[in-house]
């Protein structure tokens, strides 16, 4: 399929130019010039979203699952134009791009499913008592209902998979809920073209336009008149612990405050039991080290920190994994900022007290090689920098003493997204005295894995306690992220014929 960029967004149906433009800064190729955002457009794509909602907060289950499943035939239609436009943009190779196609494209078909069944809808039914005493009871009915129009902020670091039609959007179109998208910077020409795809989707189902629109860049004053507009009900976001935690002020200090569904940051704390250790330090050492630098560590899910007990296991892990890093090359990071961002994260460690480097060199502008740190668990308890996230290719070894001071430690977290333990059966016990601890700190429990790779799937859980989301009753991945965007109404004593069609 040919395909040409416009550089405009689109509001409603229709591609815009804005007075003003800004060039991308790809990894690779020439720039591209793109309309910049206003608040001005902003508020056009939001009153549309508004008007859509009327017809497609109320269409059918069928209706918007065949919807779902166009976008995801739209978006593989274009498959080759988003790969070299996403590959040149944000410096990602050709095959995880491809699977992060595969992975946006497959979440859109299972939310599909998903709300063809119809189980998320939380469907309950109190039968009238007419004859009880001392007072009858009506007849009650409940259902999930779609919340209105919703912001999506495209993510850095997934140009497909979190961004344009990603599991925000998807979940929200799946709740009937209109979506306008804030892209990205840093992969516009990828947005515009998944746009399209939605686009034409939206035109083989008649739907109203207002059901989708995308703005393209802008400064912050375009992101605060989304996230303050007064018909939006909902805000879905991936990125910084900063520029998040403003965006949630916002939506909390609205005359009518909103959700805000943010994921922030989370270094996906390790810790290595005994036994395991024991039994398999290097393996874990080597599988960490690939874990950790994929994607030039690029990822939410990054596991930053291996807490383990110091000794001969301790030091074969440590060296396994500097061996490992060693032959990681050099990778392109996706923005000029976020390699700037990499490197200060990695001074900042270095300089801490009681921290010795392991492996690391200076990088360049835009690409990174791998840093790994070792401390004591005294240094790390006493310096809660060193538990904040570096987003990259970067990990700290922490040596404790026994499994006493692993537990002290994971009290002193802040939430997280993952969690993982390395475990074999004799550590059943000493990992059963932290579950309860890990519970409360991360949406994600793993065992003798690497938390790399989020699945899609109904049991998924991407969330966690604060920083890691600003919500901990929420996911963004997985069919129940699908929730986020429905609230609950009660019928009582609600004529049939007025009833949403899925009570009848």
């Amino acid at each position: 399929m040919a395909l040409e960029l416009t550089g405009k967004h689109l509001i409603a149906g229709e591609w815009k130019a804005s007075a003003t433009t800004f060039r991308s800064e790809p990894s690779s190729g020439e720039p591209r010039d793109f309309s910049v955002g206003t608040p001005e457009l902003v508020d056009e794509a939001v009153k549309a979203a508004e008007e859509a909602f009327w017809s497609y907060g109320y269409s059918s289950r069928d209706e918007r699952a065949a919807f779902l499943e166009t976008v995801a035939d739209e978006i593989e239609a274009r498959g080759e134009a988003i790969t070299e436009i996403g590959s040149g943009e944000t410096g990602l190779p050709a095959a995880r791009l491809q699977g992060e196609r595969g992975r946006t494209t497959g979440q859109l078909r299972l939310f599909a499913r998903h709300i063809r069944e119809g189980a998320y809808l939380d469907r309950r039914h109190d039968a009238a008592m007419p004859d009880r005493q001392p007072a009858p009871r009506p007849d009650i009915r409940l259902i999930q209902r779609p919340i209105g129009p919703v912001a999506v902020f495209g993510a850095s670091n997934f140009p497909l998979a979190f961004s344009t039609a990603g599991g925000d959007t998807a979940a929200a179109l799946a709740a009937g809920c209109p979506v306008v998208v804030k892209g990205h910077g840093a992969h516009p020409g990828t947005g515009e073209i998944v746009a399209q795809a939605i686009a034409a989707a939206v035109k083989k189902h008649g739907l109203h336009p207002g059901v989708f629109s995308l703005v393209q860049g802008g400064k912050r004053d375009v992101g605060e008149a989304l996230v303050t507009h007064p018909l939006i009900k909902a805000v879905g976001f991936t990125g910084s612990l900063a520029g998040g935690r403003a965006l949630f002020d916002l939506c909390a200090r609205r005359p009518e405050p909103i959700p805000f569904f943010g994921e922030l940051g989370s270094v996906n704390p390790m810790f290595l039991m005994p036994e395991a250790l024991k039994a398999r330090a290097a393996a874990i050492g080597k599988g960490w080290a690939g874990s950790l630098t994929m994607g030039a560590g690029q990822f939410c899910t990054n596991p930053g920190i291996a807490i383990l007990i110091e000794g001969e296991g301790a030091e074969a892990f440590v060296s396994a994994a500097v061996e490992a890093a060693k032959d990681v090359s050099r990778q392109a990071m996706l923005t000029d900022g976020i390699a700037h961002a990499y490197r200060k994260g990695a001074d900042r460690v270095a300089s801490t007290e009681g921290v010795r480097p392991l492996i690391g060199e200076a990088n360049d502008s835009r690409h990174a090689s791998p840093y790994l740190f070792e401390t004591t668990g005294e240094a790390f308890a006493r310096d809660e920098t060193l538990a904040e996230e570096v987003f990259g290719p970067l990990g700290i070894v922490v040596k404790v003493k026994d499994v006493a001071e692993m537990e002290r430690l994971a009290r002193g977290f802040d939430g997280q997204l993952t969690v993982t333990l390395h475990m074999d059966a004799g550590d059943t016990d000493a990992a059963a005295r932290l579950m309860p601890i890990l519970e409360r700190k991360a949406g994600r429990i793993l065992a003798n894995g690497f938390p790399t790779g989020v699945e899609v799937c109904d049991a998924m859980v991407h969330g966690g306690p604060y920083p890691a989301s600003t919500n901990f009753g929420a996911t963004s991945v997985g069919t129940l992220s699908i929730r986020r965007f429905l609230r609950p109404v009660c019928y009582q004593a609600i004529p049939a014929d007025l009833l949403p069609a899925d009570l009848k």
